[in-house]
């Protein structure tokens, strides 16, 4: 568990059924195995309503609550107060930045599609952040030591204020990226750095959203009804392609967050459960 299965524009996107990783341990082990090494999977064959995630985290232990509730609906609102809830493009971020301890693991259930537009994209954060640390170490080194701050300000699930300081590459004691924090949408207009410092961030990120954004990085697919993707939020960036509003609803997914201290907890019951069947 402890390699990571590094990809780009060649992603071969795992799936597993919806209904066999629910009812059959081999099944949720191979799902959390491959969400761990490749920090994506697929699941198909959901019902196309609500509370299907809901299953989801009975399945792993629970979900993570959050200023947005246990889980939230992504579709396009008047009175949108995030970005998500609009039609228009979203660019590749991590979710939650703003909180000290970021969700790891987010769920998206694709309730309704879209005919043109809202296609999904995904790029491998820890394969780009090493991109950029062979390609230019001293833009990774201010990526991974300048803190950024981060605000969210709203009403949801109950009113909310929330900020806080992230460094957009999080790294452990070996200089290894251990967690991408980046999202622009909350990214505050707060920077304090020393006023010399504020070009070569700026010329870091650009590089790292320039390699983020690039054809070979990034991997483009079109949800389905039924489907439910699973990825690490702390190591794939996602984003969006517009679509075009409409009197109704045409595009509607339902969103989850889970923490990596459950999804491993149960990996951890679900191994010992197979090995002890075989």
């Amino acid at each position: 568990l402890s390699e990571c299965q590094y990809w780009g524009s060649d992603l071969q996107l795992p799936e597993i059924p919806f209904e066999e990783i629910i009812y059959n341990d081999e099944s949720a082990y191979k799902w959390l195995c491959t969400l761990k090494k490749v920090g994506i999977v697929l699941l198909t064959g959901a019902a196309t309503r609500q509370g299907e995630l809901v299953k989801l985290g009975h399945r792993i232990g629970f979900l993570r609550l959050t200023f947005y509730g246990p889980t939230w609906q992504v579709q396009d609102k008047a009175d949108a107060n995030n970005v998500a809830y609009t039609t228009g493009k979203l660019c590749f971020h991590t979710d939650y930045p703003v909180l000290q301890h970021p969700p790891g693991v987010q769920f998206l259930h694709c309730i309704k599609q879209t005919a043109a537009g809202g296609e999904s994209e995904v790029v491998d954060g820890f394969h780009v952040a090493n991109k950029l640390k062979k390609q230019n170490p001293e833009a990774y080194q201010i990526l991974s030591s300048t803190a950024v701050d981060y605000t969210d300000v709203g009403v949801d699930y109950c009113d909310f204020a929330v900020q806080c300081k992230q460094r957009i590459i999080d790294v452990d004691s070996r200089g290894q990226a251990v967690r991408i924090n980046y999202n622009n949408a909350t990214r505050d207009t707060v920077f304090d750095i020393p006023a010399e410092k504020v070009r070569p961030f700026y010329a870091a990120l650009k590089e790292f959203d320039d390699l983020l954004n690039s054809a070979e990085h990034k991997f483009t697919y079109k949800l389905k009804p039924g489907d439910v993707v699973t990825f690490d939020n702390w190591r794939v960036l996602h984003g969006r392609q517009s679509y075009q509003s409409g009197s109704e609803v045409t595009r509607h997914l339902e969103g989850a967050y889970a923490d990596w201290d459950v999804v491993m907890s149960r990996l951890r019951l679900l191994r010992k459960r197979v090995l002890n069947r075989d």
